[in-house]
């Protein structure tokens, strides 16, 4: 009985990749952006626990009050505070040099306590808007994971039932206009499907 090889998961090929990438850099970024619920904290922790080095997030970056005008709002991606990201880490991890920020704390409304970062032979940043045209020239690889949104509204109800009127209403058409307006997808080295019908998952390089 002849047996198929086994098709390569999404770890692997993801794995791979940067692997191929340290071997031939000094100092590697790679993106992970998708919608709400996709995995990526998830997948860029498993991508750190193998490789180390930094994981970012964008979830620190998000607007504060007095940026938050309907003209911000207007932009493509523009609900987070991508220029304070790159001024203050990406632009500095880039040229070799430390970084210093405060996270955006939403649930006090105020920043959080300065965290510090040493530059790595291996950076991700991972959240939606990661990907935003204004920052794809750091990156060496560029991960876009995808959810059907019908497993995207369960994985919702099941973190933040309070909350899922507001993802429904607010959240996911802002991202889905990013997404739409910046052509992730197409873009992207490699696309991760997290929820396909099976419950499995895989990796397509694009």
């Amino acid at each position: 009985m002849v047996t198929k090889p086994a098709k390569p998961t999404e770890a692997s090929i993801a794995i791979a990749r940067i692997e191929t990438l340290l071997a031939e850099r000094d100092c590697v970024f790679v993106a992970i952006d998708g919608p709400c619920t996709s995995g990526k904290t998830t997948f860029a922790a498993m991508l750190n626990r193998r490789f180390d080095g930094n994981v970012l997030h964008m979830d620190d970056f998000f607007l504060r009050p007095e940026q938050r005008t309907p003209e911000r709002f207007a932009e493509p991606g523009g609900n987070v505070d991508r220029e304070r990201f790159e001024t203050e880490v990406l632009a500095p991890l880039a040229a070799r040099q430390a970084a210093q920020y405060r996270p955006w704390d939403c649930h006090t409304g105020d920043f959080a306590v300065a965290y510090a970062v040493e530059p790595a032979q291996l950076t991700i940043v991972e959240g939606s808007y990661s990907m935003h045209p204004a920052l794809r020239g750091y990156y060496d690889c560029m991960i876009c994971l995808a959810v059907d949104p019908a497993e995207q509204l369960r994985r919702l109800e099941r973190r933040n039932p309070r909350m899922l009127q507001r993802f429904v209403d607010e959240w996911i058409p802002l991202e889905n206009r990013y997404f739409e307006a910046t052509n992730i997808q197409a873009v992207a080295d490699l696309l991760v499907d997290t929820a396909l019908p099976d419950g499995g998952s895989v990796v397509e390089p694009v």
